[in-house]
C-alpha cells in the first residue's frame, strides 16, 4: 500500500497536480463515494489549490508595502464616498472595463490602505497589479532609460491590469521624468486601469510637473472613464498619534 502511496505521489508530482496526492483527506470525508464523486472532488481540491497559490503569487509580484483589507478600514470615516460604492470597487469590474480611479484628499485620509485593500481583492480575483508610489516608479523609468531598458521595463507595466501610483505629491518632477510618466499612464489608455492617489488637487498639479504642457493632457486621460473619489477625511494618524 505504501508502494501505491509513492508512485501515486510520483505520478502527482510529474503531472504538476500535488493534490491529488493528498486523496486520502477525499476518502476520510466519505467512505462510499463512487468514483466520478471521488474524481470531482479531487479535480476542485486541485483546481482551489490553484486558485490559492495563483493568489499568493499575484499579491506577492504586486509588491504592496505592507497588507491593508477592506474589513480594517473604517467606513465611516470616509465622509465622501458611500459603503455601496466601495465594496462595488472591490468586485473589480472597473477592471474588466479598463477604468481608473483617482484618490484626491488630505494626508491620513486612507488613500494608501483603501489602494492596497483594492489591489489585494484584484490579486484574488485573478488580476495582475503592480503597487508603486510615484517617486518610486520615476526613478525605475529614469534608470531603465539610462540602462537602455525602458522598452523592457514599459512591455512589464504594460502586462499589469492594475497599475496604482500612490503618493503622487509628495515630490516634483522634473521634464524626463515628467514624460515617462505621462508615457507610462497615456499607454494603459482604454487598455488597463491605473489607481491614482495624490493630496493635490487637480488644478494644483502644476506645482508637481516641471512640464506643465503635459498636465491637461495627463489629467485628461486619467479622468476619462473614470472614478473621481474625494478622500478628504478625518487624519488616522492623528487620531493614533
Amino acid at each position: 500500500m505504501n508502494g501505491k502511496k509513492e508512485v501515486i505521489a510520483l505520478y502527482a508530482k510529474q503531472l504538476r497536480i500535488p493534490s491529488f496526492s493528498r486523496y486520502q483527506e477525499i476518502l476520510r470525508q466519505s467512505e462510499q463515494v463512487g468514483y466520478e464523486d471521488f474524481l470531482i472532488a479531487m479535480m476542485k481540491q486541485e483546481l482551489d489549490s490553484r486558485r490559492i497559490n495563483q493568489q499568493k503569487r499575484h499579491i506577492k509580484a504586486a509588491g504592496f508595502p505592507h497588507q491593508k483589507t477592506l474589513d480594517e478600514l473604517d467606513l465611516k470615516r470616509l465622509l465622501h464616498v458611500e459603503d455601496a460604492f466601495i465594496y462595488e470597487l472591490a468586485c473589480c469590474d472597473f477592471i474588466r472595463n479598463r477604468q481608473n480611479i483617482v484618490m484626491i484628499g488630505n494626508s491620513g485620509g486612507g488613500k494608501s490602505h483603501l489602494s492596497i485593500a483594492l489591489g489585494l481583492k484584484a490579486c484574488e480575483a485573478g488580476f495582475r497589479v503592480k503597487f508603486l508610489t510615484a517617486a518610486t516608479l520615476a526613478t525605475m523609468l529614469v534608470e531603465a532609460k539610462d540602462q537602455r531598458e525602458l522598452q523592457k521595463l514599459e512591455k512589464q507595466l504594460q502586462k499589469v491590469e492594475l497599475l496604482i501610483i500612490d503618493e503622487l505629491s509628495y515630490l516634483s518632477f522634473n521634464r524626463h521624468q515628467s514624460e515617462l510618466l505621462f508615457k507610462v499612464i497615456s499607454d494603459r489608455a482604454e487598455k488597463s486601469s491605473v489607481m491614482i492617489s495624490s493630496n493635490l488637487e487637480f488644478s494644483r498639479w502644476t506645482e508637481l510637473f516641471e512640464n506643465t504642457t503635459l498636465i491637461t493632457a495627463l489629467v485628461d486621460r486619467l479622468t476619462f472613464r473614470s472614478h473621481i473619489m474625494n478622500m478628504n477625511n478625518p487624519s488616522y494618524r492623528m487620531d493614533q498619534g
